[in-house]
């Protein structure tokens, strides 16, 4: 069973930094793209960052110039350094990669999610 380990959330406050870290489960291949959604309370849920196995990165505006998106491909984890939050970045970040695991077609895989909280 593939697994995406999320951790780095938190409570900060506004102007403040987090540093989201993911790593896939060993038996995740092929890793073509990791990145990070995001859901805010009565919201539908968006795309934050995502990079390419060959290293091209997409930002939602709203994110641009702020978070920085990076991975660590023989470590099969994702990152994403927010600096500059907001209160309006107040969300729980899931993290996703789409890939391989053995015995499957090619498919996104979801971790569980973790609470960033922006204070004002």
């Amino acid at each position: 069973q593939v697994q995406l380990v999320e951790s780095g959330g938190g409570l900060v406050q506004a102007g403040g930094s987090l540093r989201l870290s993911c790593a896939a489960s060993a038996n995740l291949f092929s890793i073509n793209r990791m990145g990070w959604y995001r859901q805010a309370p009565g919201k539908q849920r968006e795309l934050a960052a995502i990079i390419t196995g060959d290293d091209n990165t997409d930002y939602a505006d709203s994110v641009k110039g702020r978070f920085s998106i990076s991975r660590d491909a023989a470590k099969k984890t994702v990152y994403l350094q927010m600096n500059s939050l907001k209160p309006e970045d107040t969300a729980v970040y899931y993290c996703t990669a789409v890939g391989y695991s053995g015995g499957t077609s090619i498919r996104a895989y979801w971790g569980q999610g973790t609470q960033v909280t922006v204070s004002s």
